[in-house]
């Protein structure tokens, strides 16, 4: 039975890379080999009763309630203008610099993140505002591309970010249930704001790395990155009223849903009503809100939320099944009698993770692996803010791995047609190493990720 539940793990991944939508597939296979169990005698069917228990749980789930309204907030924000201000005044601030306007980027990728945390929006729109302006100025074709693909995928780590909110609400739930086997019947939580707090170290530990590999490769390297001149006419007060305008709106929002989480005012899913609420003002201040905006917005908001819970839903019935086969089982007797003990469980954990992101998405990772190695690994007594942290940042090379990383297609979508695809992969190389070596950093020093939820909680 047990070699039954690998199997529906291979078949799901194999319909999945034949372009069928992700949760359709999750919950369609999974049926499919719980019907033929139950035709066979080897699945009982009394398992599938716990199905609408489980739905119920996610209609009720508060916590799933900040997935709509960051995802709200963000599409809210890149229609504000915010991006094209932000690049602007930058690249003001630093593009006399050698390799001023690859530090630009990251910087606005970042703020991005903390404030939209769409990937593939941030992608799109550094594509379109920045690329034509870096490959004008001398830059070369890999680092531009794959820097744009690197600083965009920022919001999967900085919080607020929504695969942090999915993992929180996983990794709860695991962590009780791991708590539960060790005989624990008063088990701890872990929630969203500690993943939040414990990203925000990893998350400028990332951007520094990036940062430091474009000052090495623009003194290495000066034809590859070079500087732009400085205008001599400078007006001194009209800069700091555009750099203000610009950085002062978006930083006041991420304090104010980023504080209210670390303060204890408001938990994520009341932050993200204030961020919603937020990024309508800042959008009403740049004169971009109108009825036309607002339908726009309220439409793809809804589009993602509903693919979201959608695959929620599927993944639930997958791991109905996958359990029914005594698969989770299997996983915890394979990880447990690994040589090497807990460091092993995790680093297989982490490469599995890692080979996946080549064919699947991170919301296809988070919902189908997370929850079958999950309680096994804090069982060995990991800790789950860290773990969360970890998938965290191995997720978001997923966006960079090729063939089917997202922020690749993203770029390529906006990307001139003479850059050739090639380039846009040999681009992202360094930074797909840039982020393994976090992961490491990371790996090594868990205080990175763990100290600040413990010192503010």
């Amino acid at each position: 039975m047990e070699i039954i539940a690998f199997i529906l793990f291979l078949a799901v991944i194999c319909v999945l890379l034949f372009g069928f939508p992700v949760a359709f597939t999750l919950a369609g296979v999974s049926l499919l080999f719980a019907f033929v169990g139950v035709l066979t005698g080897y699945f009982d069917p009394a398992l599938l009763h716990a199905f609408p228990s489980r739905l119920f749980g996610i209609m009720t789930n508060e916590t799933l309630i900040a997935v709509p309204l960051f995802v709200f907030m963000g599409v809210m924000l890149e229609r504000s203008n915010i991006a094209e201000e932000l690049l602007d005044a930058m690249a003001s601030l630093f593009g006399s610099l050698r390799g001023g306007l690859g530090i630009s980027v990251v910087l606005v990728g970042m703020l991005l993140a903390a404030s939209t945390g769409i990937v593939g929006a941030t992608v799109v729109t550094l594509g379109l505002l920045s690329l034509p302006t870096m490959l004008n100025r001398g830059y070369r074709t890999e680092i531009s591309t794959g820097l744009i693909c690197a600083s965009g995928t920022l919001g999967q780590i900085i919080p607020p970010s929504i695969i942090l909110v999915l993992l929180g609400d996983i990794l709860s739930s695991a962590y009780q249930q791991a708590q539960l086997k060790l005989g624990i019947f008063s088990p701890e939580t872990v929630s969203v704001g500690d993943l939040f707090l414990g990203a925000v170290f990893p998350g400028l530990l990332l951007v520094g790395l990036y940062l430091l590999y474009l000052i090495f490769i623009a003194y290495s390297k000066p034809d590859a990155m070079p500087a732009v001149a400085q205008q001599d006419d400078l007006d001194i007060a009209a800069w700091l009223k555009r750099i203000t305008r610009a950085l002062l709106p978006p930083i006041i929002l991420i304090v104010a849903v980023l504080g209210s989480i670390f303060k204890g005012i408001a938990t994520p899913t009341e932050a993200a009503s204030v961020g919603a609420v937020g990024a309508i003002l800042l959008a009403l201040f740049n004169r971009r809100l109108d009825m036309p905006c607002l339908k726009d917005v309220m439409q793809r908001s809804v589009r993602v939320t509903c693919m979201v819970f959608m695959i929620f839903i599927g993944a639930s019935i997958f791991s109905l099944v996958f359990r029914g086969y005594g698969g989770d089982n299997a996983v915890h007797e394979l990880l447990t009698q690994l040589p090497g003990g807990v460091v092993s469980a995790v680093f297989i954990v982490m490469l599995l993770m890692f080979l996946l992101g080549f064919i699947l998405d991170f919301i296809e990772i988070t919902f189908v692996v997370v929850p079958i190695v999950g309680p096994v690994l804090l069982t060995l007594g990991v800790d789950p803010v860290w773990l969360g942290v970890m998938i965290a940042i191995n997720l978001q090379t997923s966006f960079l791995t090729p063939p089917f990383g997202f922020a690749l297609f993203y770029l390529r979508g906006v990307a001139p047609k003479e850059i050739q695809t090639k380039q846009i992969y040999k681009g992202v190389a360094p930074f797909i190493a840039i982020q393994v070596v976090a992961l490491m950093l990371i790996a090594y020093f868990p205080e990175l990720a763990t100290w600040l939820p413990e010192k503010i909680y």
